[in-house]
């Protein structure tokens, strides 16, 4: 009998690149990619507004840490945690465009084929402005390299070593 192959650590950048802030979690993940080295075990990807296309990414990673933009009340640049739990509490709503499947629905696919992930972590920002541009409003971009130190340092207390390019 073979053992299960352990799976990866999951870094998935969440939005629409061309709606400013929307595109908040891909640009975190760009950033990332073009300033650090990650080893194999991890799987850092720009999953944009990939939808249902997210299920197979979601089977091979766990934990996985989301980073995306949430609508909730707030401070427009300020930054929050939500764990799966409050995902599914419905303490927040998390779906990629109006037209897609939720992460809920995606993970309910994965757990129907027995792969979906134990652990979601979800680093968000509520975004400020939704226009036509690839730049991210300031106050939104004063926000990437935190959140991506939070990324960094919760990889650091997993064991995983992560070097600078």
């Amino acid at each position: 009998m073979t053992t299960p192959q352990k799976k990866k650590i999951g870094i998935a950048g969440i939005g629409n690149y061309i709606l400013r802030d929307e595109g908040f979690g891909v640009h975190v993940v760009h950033y990332l990619q073009e300033n650090y080295e990650f080893p194999d075990n991890v799987d850092i990807q720009d999953i944009g507004t990939a939808g249902i296309y997210m299920a197979p990414f979601l089977e091979e990673c766990d934990p996985v840490f989301v980073i995306d933009v949430v609508d909730i009340e707030g401070e427009p640049g300020s930054f929050h945690f939500f764990t799966l739990d409050d995902v599914r509490a419905g303490s927040f709503q998390m779906r990629m465009s109006p037209h897609q499947l939720g992460l809920l629905e995606i993970l309910e696919v994965a757990k129907l084929r027995g792969a979906a992930p134990k652990e979601i972590e979800f680093y968000t920002v509520i975004p400020l402005e939704l226009t036509e541009s690839i730049e991210l409003s300031e106050i939104v971009n004063a926000q990437k390299t935190a959140v991506a130190e939070l990324i960094l340092n919760r990889l650091t207390d997993l064991g995983i070593t992560v070097s600078r390019k």
